[in-house]
């Protein structure tokens, strides 16, 4: 019976946990699609380099049209609102992704993602600034910042920044230019596991539970064999 007592109670605590944490947390239990890095780390295993990406985007009576472009492995998608690009005088606008091939390391910044170029042969309206979503690896700390250049060399400049589905970042940006997730150097990684912290309470119940369920198990193929 104490058996059966701690297995209900464990049943409860893990009620309580699931309503405590937010649904992005199951989707983390899957195998996230493997990052193609431009400069892998070395527990990237085998590693396919990162795709590139090209829009045309129609303009109608001088409007350009809602659309969105993205590379051809989705670790990179930017979305347009209706109208987002000064289109006057054009039938069409042009947007080119691009991987940059190397890895910038500017000082003060650890990039966690490629570094990637997104051009348009239009200038964005600021008062319609577009979406960007950049998707990271699970190999690699959580990024707390997207930023934005106008030159791979820098200087940088931080754009607000939400989280969005698992191991993604998003921004909204009216400048197009160089685009990387990463964090400041020198504070701890974002998304680490740290006692008391907001991540460690469903692990640890995870845990319980399993081990609770584990030990419930002789008791039930008893009980099924009489």
């Amino acid at each position: 019976m104490k058996r059966i007592a701690l297995l209900a109670l464990a049943v409860v605590a893990y009620g309580i946990a699931a309503w405590m944490v937010a649904p992005g947390f199951y989707d983390g239990f899957g195998p996230p699609q493997p990052y193609n890095f431009t400069c892998p780390p070395p527990q990237a295993g085998a590693n396919t380099k990162p795709s590139s990406g090209h829009l045309e985007i129609k303009v109608i009576g001088g409007v350009s049209d809602a659309n969105s472009a993205f590379t051809d492995d989705g670790q990179l998608v930017i979305g347009f609102l209706p109208g987002a690009f000064m289109a006057a005088g054009k039938t069409s606008i042009t947007v080119d992704i691009k991987p940059l091939g190397t890895c910038p390391t500017p000082a003060g910044i650890r990039f966690v993602t490629n570094v990637y170029q997104v051009s348009a042969d239009a200038t964005i309206d600021p008062s319609k600034p577009a979406n960007l979503v950049l998707r990271f690896s699970n190999l690699v700390p959580n990024p707390s910042t997207v930023y934005l250049a106008s030159d791979p060399n820098g200087p940088w400049t931080t754009l607000t920044t939400q989280p969005g589905q698992p191991f993604t970042v998003e921004t909204r940006t009216a400048t197009l230019g160089y685009f990387a997730a990463g964090y400041p150097a020198g504070s701890p990684p974002p998304g680490s596991v740290t006692v008391g912290g907001s991540q460690a309470l469903p692990i640890i119940v995870a845990i319980l539970i399993a081990v609770v369920v584990l030990a419930g198990l002789p008791i039930a193929v008893i009980r099924r064999r009489r």
